[in-house]
């Protein structure tokens, strides 16, 4: 008799772990319990009129061949030109016997890795980088400041017992102050002084001036860089119809092998005994349903799983207060561009070339913009005349901004693009307005005792978290798949649970082949 399995929630680790899992072996019976009637949690696309959103902005990049690996299983790379590398004649290196993304769907494209910092009006490479504009950008009088700034910072370490300190002994005090004290309270709406050192370690860790230099002298002097950051990569695969196009790939795959997948179904209730879950409750068309199972998987935030799980008052209130930062994205369609493209990147239409842009600005809210036309062509619906951007806010559920209704919220996000100078009004065509809650686990309040939680979650032995969420860590896409595929080596072949845990708390960025 096969063993069952169940795992909560169908975002990149929970179908991770059932597609290498189903894979691997015929001995499981795979059951995915998804709250949403959505595939692919924070990394899912969202269709709106024949666009495109996707949630967050997700790179495909990672130097670990495992989820290299499944991601080419689930979309090859590109074998011939997209629609604007033809239209712009842009030269790029074509994966051999690749699919025709003209005419075909499961198809990853490459892209230019494009991401800057606006910035008093001005334009910045995400990361800063060393070259005349950004000198010219900030004046060379601050620019000599922010330098004597980071050799103090190199002589004097600060003790990093918060991440405002992690990050000026990285940068200095100076550009800390500029580009990072700011942006981060705007993100996670704390001071950096607040939040644990351990976000940065997991998130910027090999980012450094140190690393900015050696990365442009590489450049200057042709030498190749192995130890690139994620940060600073120029390249990057991504679907045709965005993330989450894949993830409904790989859901596809795993009903195919003979897993199951159930949406609208939530997980209300952790039945256990002794050392071990015996059985699953999940609400579904207002009815509670229980499965049984021999090892149940949880990528649901940490927070909701020792809610519906008997344990004790401490671990309970701990986990009650582990926070969140919550996203809202406003997608908005516009005729045109006000703001110019003064690189010398080519685009259509001339927009500017970014994928990205973080704005760092105290009167502005919106944190980051995405420029859609640049992820994907075909993430627009009519790329040649239109302009498809989202605006990225982060907020608290339940906060003023949060409960604010779609029109006013739709009218907030538009009035805030026309005052940095992005777009005239009258070329706003159509908008809409995009809720996540949970997007973003944070690292103050309880988090400090999070391995307290950890330390009982282990008691059991089939309990397994995997996942952003489900570890209460700001993880990227690709090492959340990691955890998963620990997870599922775990239970193959009897390796250590805590080598799950162990994925991106290294020094090292995990994303580095070693």
């Amino acid at each position: 008799m096969k063993k069952k399995i169940i795992i909560a929630g169908a975002g990149p680790a929970g179908l991770t772990f059932a597609y290498e899992l189903l894979k691997k072996s015929k001995k499981y019976d795979v059951i995915i319990l998804e709250e949403s009637n959505d595939i692919g949690g924070i990394s899912k696309t969202v269709k709106y009129k024949g666009n495109r959103i996707d949630i967050g902005g997700h790179r495909f990049f990672t130097k670990s061949d495992e989820v290299n690996k499944i991601w080419n299983e689930i979309l090859p790379i590109q074998g011939k030109p997209s629609k604007d590398d033809i239209k712009l004649k842009r030269k790029i290196n074509l994966n051999n016997d690749g699919p025709d993304p003209e005419k075909e769907d499961k198809v990853l494209l490459k892209r230019n890795r494009i991401s800057r910092i606006l910035f008093c009006n001005k334009f910045y490479d995400y990361p800063i980088s060393l070259k005349f504009e950004t000198i010219k950008n900030m004046g060379f009088f601050r620019t000599m400041i922010c330098g004597l700034s980071y050799v103090k910072s190199c002589v004097f370490k600060k003790h990093e017992t918060n991440l405002e300190n992690f990050y000026i002994n990285r940068f200095g005090k100076k550009l800390y102050s500029l580009f990072f004290e700011d942006y981060t309270a705007k993100v996670w709406g704390r001071s950096p002084k607040e939040i644990d050192a351990s976000w940065g370690a997991q998130r910027v860790k090999g980012i450094s001036i140190r690393k900015v230099i050696g990365n442009a002298l590489s450049k200057i002097f042709k030498i190749k860089n192995k130890d690139v950051e994620t940060s600073l990569i120029e390249e990057f695969t991504y679907p045709k119809y965005g993330p989450g196009f894949l993830y409904e790939e790989m859901a596809n795959k795993i009903v195919d092998m003979g897993g199951t997948i159930i949406k609208n179904s939530k997980v209300i209730k952790v039945n256990t005994k002794k050392n071990k879950v015996t059985d699953i409750i999940a609400l579904e068309n207002n009815e509670e349903v229980t499965y049984k199972c021999n090892y149940f998987i949880s990528s649901m935030p940490l927070k909701d799983l020792i809610e519906d799980m008997d344990a004790p008052k401490k671990v309970t209130s701990i986990a009650s207060n582990l926070p969140y930062r919550d996203f809202i994205t406003f997608g908005i369609l516009a005729k045109k561009l006000k703001i110019q493209n003064k690189t010398e990147i080519k685009t259509i239409n001339n927009i500017i070339p970014d994928t990205w842009i973080y704005v760092q600005d105290r009167t502005i809210k919106m944190g980051r913009i995405q420029v859609f036309n640049n992820w994907s062509p075909y993430m627009v619906k009519d790329y040649k005349k239109t302009v498809w951007i989202g605006l990225e806010y982060f907020c608290n559920e339940n906060s003023e901004f949060w409960n604010m209704s779609k029109k006013k919220g739709i009218e907030f996000a538009i009035n805030e693009l026309v005052k940095i100078g992005f777009v005239d009004k009258k070329d706003v065509i159509d908008a809409t307005r995009i809720k996540v809650k949970k997007a973003y686990p944070a690292y103050f309040d309880s988090y400090k005792d999070i391995n307290k939680v950890i330390k009982y979650i282990n008691t059991f032995d089939n309990l397994y978290c995997i996942g952003r969420n489900g570890q209460h860590r700001y993880n990227n896409m690709d090492h959340s798949m990691l955890t998963a595929i620990k997870a599922v080596d775990s239970i193959l072949n009897n390796t250590k649970k805590s080598e799950i845990w162990n994925v991106n708390v290294e020094q090292d960025y995990h994303e580095e082949n070693k």
